[in-house]
C-alpha cells in the first residue's frame, strides 16, 4: 500500500461493484425507469404526431394564411396588393359588416342563455322528479336534435316556420291567426325565429351534460338539506348550481362559440336575410369571399371574429376552472 491512500477491502470492492451493476441496484432501477419513462414519452409522441400534422394542416396554416391575407387587397386569383389595417378599418366602418356582429351576439341569447338556463330547470327537475326509465327516455328525446344535421334542421324549421308552415297552423287552430307570419321572412321575428332553431338543437346537449353532473352530486348533500326543510328552490341555488360551475362553463364555451361563429342553419333558414336582418359574420365571410371575391376584406372579418371568441370564452373558461380548484 503507497503512502497517504486508503485501500477497499477486496470483499467490500467486489460488493459494491456488484451492486452498482445488479440489476436490482437503485442506480441500474432509476436507469431502468428513466429509459422506460423516455420510450413511453416517445410511444405517445408518435400515437398524437398524426392528429397534431392533421391539426396543423387544417387548422393552423388556414390561420396564418388567413391573418396574412387580411393584410391584403386580393380576388383570390391576381395579385396581392399591400393595404395594411385597411380591411380591419372597413369592417368597422361599414354598417353591414359591424352589425353581424351585433346579430351574433343577439344569437348568443339565444344559442347559449336560453339552452343553459332551460337545460339547468329540466336536468334538476328531471335528477329529482324522474330519475328512472322515464328519465332516460326524456334525455333521449332532448338529445336527438344533437344528431340530425344542422342543414337538415335549418330546412325542416323552414317548412315549419313558414306562412303555411306547421307553427301558423297551429296558432290558427287555437284561435291566434292574428299574430302568424312568415317567422323566418319578417324583418322582426327573423332572428328570434332562427335563434329559436338553436334552442331546440342546443337544448339537449345543455340537458344531458348538465344531468351528468348533477349525477356526481354526492346525494348526502341533497339529503342533507331536505333533513333541513330546504324547498326545492333552495336546493337548486345553493347546491346544484354552485357545484355545476364546471359543467356550466363547458355548455357556455359550446354554445358561445357556436352562436358567434353561426353559418348553417343561418344560412339554410334565411341566407342571412331578409335584408341584412339575420346577417352573421358567417355569413357576410362566406359572401364576401366567394360572392364578391374579396378575399382580403373576408379575413379580416374572420381574424376579428376569431379574437372576439377568444375574449368572450376565455373569462369563461378561466372562472370555471378557478371554481373547480
Amino acid at each position: 500500500m503507497k503512502k497517504g491512500y486508503v485501500t477497499m477491502p477486496a470483499s467490500i470492492e467486489s460488493f459494491t461493484k456488484s451492486n452498482l451493476t445488479s440489476d436490482n441496484s437503485p442506480v441500474a432501477h432509476a436507469l431502468s425507469r428513466r429509459t422506460s419513462v423516455r420510450r413511453e414519452t416517445i410511444i405517445g409522441w408518435l400515437f398524437v404526431l398524426p392528429a397534431l400534422v392533421m391539426y396543423a394542416i387544417f387548422v393552423l396554416v388556414p390561420l396564418v394564411m388567413s391573418i396574412r391575407y387580411s393584410f391584403y387587397s386580393w380576388n383570390g386569383i391576381g395579385e396581392m396588393t399591400w393595404v395594411g389595417i385597411k380591411n380591419y378599418i372597413t369592417v368597422f366602418k361599414v354598417p353591414n359588416l359591424i352589425g353581424t356582429i351585433g346579430n351574433a351576439f343577439q344569437l348568443v341569447l339565444y344559442f347559449s342563455i336560453f339552452p343553459v338556463g332551460l337545460g339547468l330547470l329540466i336536468a334538476s327537475i328531471i335528477h329529482r322528479v324522474a330519475p328512472g326509465q322515464f328519465g332516460e327516455v326524456t334525455r333521449t328525446i332532448l338529445f336527438l336534435p344533437q344528431i340530425i344535421p344542422l342543414v337538415a334542421a335549418g330546412i325542416i324549421w323552414g317548412w315549419l316556420l313558414s306562412l303555411s308552415g306547421l307553427v301558423n297552423e297551429i296558432l290558427n287552430a287555437i284561435g291566434l291567426g292574428a299574430i302568424t307570419r312568415a317567422w323566418l321572412g319578417d324583418f322582426t321575428w327573423a332572428l328570434p325565429a332562427v335563434g329559436f332553431i338553436g334552442v331546440w338543437v342546443l337544448l339537449g346537449f345543455c340537458t344531458v351534460l348538465l344531468l351528468t353532473g348533477i349525477n356526481k352530486i354526492d346525494p348526502s348533500l341533497y339529503e342533507s338539506a331536505r333533513i333541513d326543510g330546504a324547498t326545492w328552490w333552495e336546493e337548486f341555488t345553493s347546491i346544484t348550481v354552485p357545484l355545476l360551475k364546471n359543467e356550466i362553463g363547458v355548455c357556455l364555451t359550446v354554445t358561445i362559440t357556436n352562436a358567434l361563429a353561426a353559418f348553417d342553419i343561418v344560412y339554410v333558414s334565411t341566407a342571412g336575410g331578409p335584408g341584412n336582418s339575420t346577417a352573421v359574420p358567417g355569413i357576410q365571410i362566406y359572401i364576401l369571399a366567394f360572392t364578391q371575391q374579396r378575399i382580403g376584406l373576408a379575413s379580416a372579418l374572420a381574424v376579428l371574429l376569431m379574437i372576439l371568441v377568444v375574449i368572450v370564452v376565455f373569462p369563461i373558461q378561466r372562472l370555471s376552472k378557478e371554481s373547480t380548484l
